[in-house]
């Protein structure tokens, strides 16, 4: 049953829908500004100083296929069905155009507010709809006459104007918390390039550093799981490390016959050696004990080396650029990194007590970062129920 003072809408009487501008190849690049497929995809909210294409083309084509302030435009194709009909609306008066990949949705009246229109097109009832009707095996598709057969429940223009209202307070406070993490993780980023070449000392540190193999301050372990234990399987990844393989992928991208699986144990170290050049090394801290591939390497510190420290070493993009040119010039066809070449590999280092000092300020400010994180979580899933309760006139809102 609809709120009171709602209305059911079918988009086709109140959007007039548009596909936009093809051109060839040499156009693009020069002329008027060109809204593409990935400015709809990646923004909410598109304003002119943020397009970066550009099209040449006639003053016809302009006068057809230019933007307006609160024109809604739509994704209209895509790999996967997820990603169709994704939304953003044009809010600025310069003149703009768009792409033939975009369908423009105009108002055709006052029925719908520019800023509620920003979060009445994320509703949870819009997007299962347009994924609904989305065509295609190869690539996902969506047309106008799709889009015009979506219903949808529109409250009134004063309640309209407050849910907006509303919800950009959240919008605020999620923008607020997105930047106050990325300059943590800046922050961050700046700290381990100092702290972890010298160029920063701690206080109380000034011994030199000294520069040896990684197999001299490290050892190999493959110990393989021959009883069959249920260990945890895990993977690594470019940007989280070490995830438990199950709940990451949500589905078992594993073998059955995890007898040949090596035990990693806590605070060792490892890599899948057909992918370490991209980043995929990690510092196992989720279990006592878990399972990896057979394709990882691992390794343990010896005991003049603080895992943390090394593994900090290890992450950062000037190790990922040694270890794309040791697997380049590795003898595995496979374009592999075994031990054998990554024990090779030189690494600078003080004392174990600067290492680990080092590394507890690293930990200190991965904590911040996690932190920052969760709470951005948190605001993201509050704003989602709070979406879905003001969106559908679950939780009514007082109109002065």
């Amino acid at each position: 049953m609809l709120p009171e003072g709602w209305k059911e809408i079918f988009l086709g009487n109140i959007l007039d829908f548009k596909n936009g501008l093809n051109a060839d190849k040499a156009a693009y690049g020069h002329g008027c500004k060109f809204v593409n497929v990935m400015d709809v995809i990646n923004n909410t909210i598109i304003k002119h100083e943020n397009i970066i294409g550009k099209v040449n083309t006639t003053a016809k084509n302009i006068d057809l296929f230019k933007l307006k302030y609160g024109d809604i435009l739509f994704n209209r194709t895509s790999e996967t069905k997820e990603e169709i009909a994704l939304s953003s609306v044009y809010m600025d008066h310069s003149l703009a155009v768009y792409g033939g990949f975009v369908i423009r949705g105009r108002p055709k009246n006052s029925n719908i507010n520019t800023d509620f229109s920003l979060y009445f097109f994320q509703s949870p009832s819009f997007r299962n709809q347009a994924i609904k009707s989305a065509q295609g095996v190869v690539r996902a598709n969506i047309g106008q006459d799709s889009l015009s057969r979506i219903l949808l429940p529109l409250p009134p223009l004063p309640e309209q104007k407050k849910i907006a209202a509303i919800l950009s307070t959240w919008d605020r406070a999620i923008e607020g918390t997105e930047k106050l993490l990325a300059n943590s993780q800046q922050q961050k980023k700046a700290l381990m390039q100092q702290l972890l070449t010298g160029k920063k000392r701690l206080p109380g540190f000034t011994g030199e550093w000294k520069k040896t193999n990684i197999g001299n301050i490290a050892k190999e372990i493959s110990i393989r799981n021959k009883n069959r234990k249920n260990y945890p399987v895990i993977s690594c990844t470019k940007t989280k490390g070490f995830v438990d393989s199950l709940s990451f992928f949500n589905k078992k991208v594993y073998s059955d016959d995890l007898s040949g699986y090596k035990i990693i144990s806590r605070n060792q170290i490892g890599f899948p050696s057909n992918h370490v050049e991209e980043g995929s090394i990690g510092l196992q801290n989720l279990h006592d004990d878990a399972i990896v591939s057979p394709i990882y390497t691992v390794f343990s510190m010896e005991e003049n080396a603080d895992p943390l420290f090394v593994f900090a070493v290890l992450k950062t993009d000037h190790y990922r650029q040694i270890f794309a040119a040791a697997t380049n010039s590795s003898v595995d066809r496979r374009g592999s990194l075994r031990w054998s070449a990554f024990s090779q590999i030189k690494i600078n280092l003080p004392s174990l007590p600067e290492q680990q000092a080092i590394a507890a300020v690293l930990t200190r400010a991965n904590e911040e970062i996690t932190a920052i994180e969760s709470d951005l979580f948190r605001l993201r899933q509050e704003k989602k129920a709070l979406m879905q309760q003001l969106l559908t006139g679950k939780r009514r809102v007082k109109v002065d």
